[in-house]
C-alpha cells in the first residue's frame, strides 16, 4: 500500500523479471516491484501522483515489425491509469510514450479536485507488449478515496481488495511467446491477489466491502458466491445511487465492481467463476473460499445510497453522434487456427498509431453506437480519459442509465449506445477492446480531443 502525503503520492515502480510461486507453480515473469499484483496506490481527489518508473527489463531481442499488429518487443512498457479522468498528454496518462529497457521515466498525473472517488487501476499499455506484460501480472489497483463518506454501513465495513487474474504460462513457467496467450483455452487457473483459492475470513452477520478488479488479460468472469448475494454499490469507480443485489455478477476484463457482502451462518462458502459463454467458454473454477466463524456481528446493509456523482446526459446536450464497428476474421477451423490467421478490426482497420481515427472538439457531448459484427466472440469496449453513460444495450433502453468506462458488446450484431462529455483535457488517447489478445492484434483506435 502506498498513500499520498500532503497532496502528493511520490513513489518508484520497478519493472523487472521476478520469480512467483502461485498455486504450486514457480513462474519467472515480468512484474511491478517483484510482485503480482503491484503496489496499491491510494490517493484523494486533488492529489498529484508522481512515479519514477524504472524499466529494468533486458533489451528487446526483436526489431520493430512492419505490421504493428504483430506482438513485438515485449520489454518496452509505459503506464496507463485506467478509468481516471486525467490528462492523456505529456508525462501524464500518455499511452503513446515508449519506455524502453534500461532507462528511468518520470510520470506525473494531477487528479482533479472534483474527480469521482472509487476503485481504479493501472497497467502497461505499450502496443505490442501490453498483453504479455499484463498476463504476467503487471497490474495494480489505484484507489481514489472518499466515496460513501456519509454512509456508516459502508464506512464501518471492513474493506478488501480482490484483484482477479488469469494465470497462464508455458512449459518453463514463462510468457515469452504470443502463442502462450492466444488459444482460448490458455488459462491454467484463476487467482485473487496472486494467490490460488485464498481464504477470506468473516464473522456471522458481518458486512464487508469488496473492491473487485478484473485484471485478467482476456476473459469475462461470472462471479458466484455460494448462498450469498453480491450487493453492488459502484461500477468502474463511480458510485451507484441504489444498492443492486446479484446472485451472480458478470465482470469483464478492465471492469471494477464494489460490492457489499453480508456473511451468513458459520461455515465455508465457495467464491467461484461460474460458466459463461462469451462466444467461447470463459474460464471457470474456484476463486476463493469464505470461512465464516467466530462471534456474530449485527451489521446492516444500507437502506439507501446518496445520489450518483455524475449528472445524467440529456438529449438536448448531444452535439454529435457516431458509430464504431468492431469486427474480426478467422480461419474456417476456428478452434485449430494459428493466431496469425486471425484479424481484429475497428471500422475495418487495424490500429495505426500514426493515424487519428476520431477527432472530437473539447467540450463536445457525443452519443456513440458500438456495434459488434463478429460472429464468434463478444468484445469489451474501453475508452480512456472520460467515463460514459450507457443508455441502451441491444436496442433496449436501460431503465437507469449506467456510468462506465468499460462495457461488453455482445457478438452477432450486439450494440451498446452510450453518451459522454469530452471535458477538461485535450490530447490523443485510445479506444480499444480490453480483451488484450484482440487489442494487441489490431482492435484499437486513436481519439484526438482538440481545442479549436
Amino acid at each position: 500500500m502506498r498513500r499520498s502525503v500532503d497532496g502528493v503520492l511520490s513513489t518508484t515502480l520497478r519493472v523487472g523479471y521476478a520469480y512467483r510461486q502461485i498455486g504450486g507453480v514457480r513462474l519467472y515473469v515480468r512484474s511491478y516491484e517483484g510482485g503480482s499484483p503491484g503496489p496499491t496506490l491510494r490517493m484523494k481527489p486533488g492529489d498529484t501522483l508522481r512515479i519514477k518508473l524504472v524499466n529494468d527489463l533486458p533489451p528487446n531481442r526483436d526489431a520493430m515489425p512492419a505490421d504493428m499488429s504483430r506482438p513485438h518487443q515485449f520489454n518496452n512498457t509505459n503506464f496507463h491509469f485506467h478509468g481516471a479522468h486525467v490528462s492523456p498528454s505529456g508525462i501524464a496518462d500518455n499511452v503513446m510514450r515508449t519506455m524502453a529497457p534500461g532507462y528511468t521515466y518520470d510520470i506525473e498525473i494531477e487528479v482533479p479536485d472534483d474527480h469521482t472517488s472509487g476503485t481504479y487501476w493501472y497497467h502497461p499499455h505499450h502496443h505490442g507488449s501490453a498483453d504479455v506484460q499484463m498476463s504476467s501480472g503487471m497490474v495494480g489497483a489505484a484507489i481514489i478515496e472518499g466515496d460513501f463518506a456519509d454512509v456508516p454501513e459502508i464506512t464501518e465495513a471492513r474493506e478488501r481488495l480482490l484483484v482477479l487474474s488469469q494465470v497462464v504460462h508455458d512449459a518453463s513457467g514463462m510468457i515469452e511467446d504470443f502463442e502462450t496467450l492466444f488459444p482460448e483455452t490458455a488459462t491454467r487457473f484463476l487467482a485473487i491477489n496472486g494467490q490460488r483459492r485464498p481464504m477470506i475470513a468473516m464473522r456471522p452477520g458481518e458486512v464487508q466491502r469488496w473492491r473487485i478488479l478484473n485484471a485478467g488479460y482476456q476473459d469475462d468472469m461470472l462471479l458466484d458466491l455460494e448462498k450469498h448475494d453480491l450487493h453492488a454499490i459502484a461500477y468502474d469507480g463511480i458510485q451507484l445511487g441504489v444498492v443492486e443485489p446479484f446472485q451472480q455478477l458478470l465482470i469483464a476484463p478492465g471492469q471494477r465492481v464494489d460490492v457489499l457482502v453480508k456473511a451468513g451462518p458459520a461455515g465455508t462458502y465457495a467464491l467461484d467463476a461460474a460458466p459463461y459463454d462469451q462466444g467461447h467458454p470463459s474460464p471457470t473454477g474456484p476463486l476463493a473460499r469464505i470461512v465464516v466463524s467466530g462471534d456474530p456481528m449485527d451489521m446492516k446493509l444500507p437502506a439507501a445510497l446518496p445520489p450518483q456523482p455524475l449528472e445524467s446526459i440529456r438529449d438536448a446536450e448531444i452535439t454529435n453522434r457516431r458509430t464504431v464497428v468492431f469486427s474480426a476474421t478467422a480461419p474456417e477451423a476456428d478452434a485449430a487456427g494459428h493466431w496469425q490467421e486471425f484479424g481484429f478490426f475497428i471500422d475495418g482497420k487495424k490500429f495505426d498509431p500514426r493515424r487519428i481515427d476520431h477527432r472530437v472538439e473539447l467540450g463536445a457531448v457525443e452519443e456513440w453506437t458500438i456495434v459488434n459484427t463478429h460472429e464468434h466472440d463478444d468484445h469489451v469496449f474501453h475508452i480512456h480519459t472520460n467515463p460514459f453513460e450507457v443508455v441502451s444495450i441491444n436496442g433496449k433502453p436501460l431503465a437507469v442509465p449506467q456510468w462506465r468506462d468499460t462495457v461488453i458488446v455482445e457478438r452477432k450484431g450486439g450494440e451498446v449506445v452510450f453518451r459522454s462529455r469530452f471535458l477538461d483535457f485535450t490530447g490523443v488517447y485510445m479506444v480499444h477492446c480490453h480483451m488484450m489478445n484482440h487489442e494487441e492484434m489490431g482492435m484499437m483506435q486513436t481519439v484526438e480531443v482538440y481545442q479549436p
